[in-house]
């Protein structure tokens, strides 16, 4: 099997893009993804394009990725779509390294683009709608019944659709199994929300206390507005390139994949945390890079809600159960801390351009292992680890990924 190099990144700011379409977001992060490999388009072989929705908001159902990336010159290549819910972008890189490693291609362009701002908000709440996710969560939800926290009589209110129920839900077991609590979750919403004032790609960009989340409209108890990824668009992309060939093509600053590993969800207790797909991954990635969460410098993990960014904390071995809130609570995984996690501002503050969101980490964590991430600067930043979930199936995330990067 061959080693694989990322030579090249891009990323568009993520937030409202009202002026530009997916097309024009996927061609900015691109453009800038070639020019940061020092890459002509023709040098590419193979190009992955990732979204989730993009068909259904821009009505677009054939070949989006060909109608963004040949208006670049980007033709005569082979050419995938990946969808895999949030997890797109990230499934695209490890398609993109598997490609590679085993010799079917050379140098591949992943790339992934989300524009969920629509004037049409019935379309644009229709999204997270399906029939089949809204009788999962449901499912979750007589599941759980009776094993959750409970709710304060003055927090019991309608939330905007049942998704956001079944992510409470896992926070209140969560909160019932290792007596967390609500300024947990706060805590670590508000170290994202810090980080994100010295990320100028992020779609919120000022600092949040603890206090400030807490009080902050309710979603679904225990969580709030600032505890929850916004709508947003985006773009953003990475070029692959097998060891061997990075020199001939000159990259300047190659950063390698050490591990890229992905697993769906099974079918468990949902308190067996231990069981989780995240941990499951996790193990396999590790004992791919020969390293462990004691080793990493750094991580990116998905937080679609700052409830979940705790699970995933715990389920990656960088905290142990039930401590993941406790450490943001010291100021461990912020920057400066022991562990930094999400410096990017994570999705919370960052922002969710779904079929974007794994790319953006994957920019993240390439920048930072490069030393070019200004004032959000991991110091000394060698190993870095990223996961990135995609759908919610049973107990869990439908799917989980594990990317492992290295200088």
């Amino acid at each position: 099997m061959r080693a694989v190099d990322i030579i090249g990144v891009g990323m568009t700011p993520f937030g409202r893009h009202r002026d530009l379409t997916y097309s024009q977001l996927s061609q900015n992060a691109v453009r800038e993804a070639l020019e940061d490999a020092g890459i002509a388009p023709s040098a590419l072989d193979t190009t992955i394009f990732s979204s989730v929705v993009q068909a259904f908001v821009a009505g677009e159902m054939s070949i989006p990725g060909e109608y963004a990336l040949r208006p670049l010159g980007i033709t005569g290549v082979r050419a995938f779509h990946v969808e895999a819910a949030c997890a797109s972008g990230t499934m695209a890189v490890h398609l993109a390294y598997d490609l590679i490693r085993t010799g079917l291609a050379d140098v591949v362009l992943a790339v992934g683009a989300e524009k969920l701002y629509t004037e049409d908000r019935a379309k644009k709440f229709a999204v997270f709608q399906q029939p089949l996710d809204i009788g999962v969560a449901q499912a979750y939800l007589q599941a759980t019944e009776g094993r959750l926290a409970p709710v304060p009589p003055e927090k019991d209110q309608p939330s905007p659709n049942v998704l956001m129920e079944a992510y409470a839900a896992q926070a209140r077991l969560h909160m019932a199994t290792y007596g967390s609590h609500p300024e947990h979750f706060a805590a670590i919403s508000a170290k994202n929300h810090g980080h994100s004032v010295h990320n100028p790609l992020s779609q919120y960009r000022h600092a949040m206390s603890m206090e400030e989340v807490l009080a902050a409209p309710t979603v679904a108890w225990p969580l709030t507005v600032p505890m929850c990824a916004p709508i947003s668009d985006g773009a953003a992309a990475a070029i692959l390139c097998a060891a061997e060939v990075t020199g001939r093509l000159g990259a300047a600053a190659p950063v390698r994949i050490r591990a890229c590993r992905s697993l769906s969800g099974s079918d468990r207790d949902a308190a067996d945390y231990a069981n989780h797909v995240s941990a499951r991954v996790a193990a396999l990635a590790y004992a791919d890079a020969g390293a462990g969460p004691q080793d990493f410098d750094l991580a990116e993990v998905h937080d679609a809600s700052s409830s979940g960014e705790a699970i995933q904390i715990e389920a990656l071995g960088l905290a142990p159960p039930g401590e993941a809130g406790l450490r943001a609570l010291a100021g461990e995984l912020s920057l400066g801390g022991r562990l930094p996690v999400n410096v990017s501002g994570g999705l919370v503050s960052k922002g969710h351009p779904l079929g974007a969101s794994g790319l953006a980490q994957i920019h993240e964590l390439v920048t930072q292992l490069r030393g070019r991430a200004g004032t959000r600067q991991v110091a000394g930043a060698r190993l870095a680890v990223a996961e990135n979930s995609g759908g919610f199936y049973g107990v869990e995330d439908a799917m989980s990924c594990v990317t492992i990067l290295s200088v």
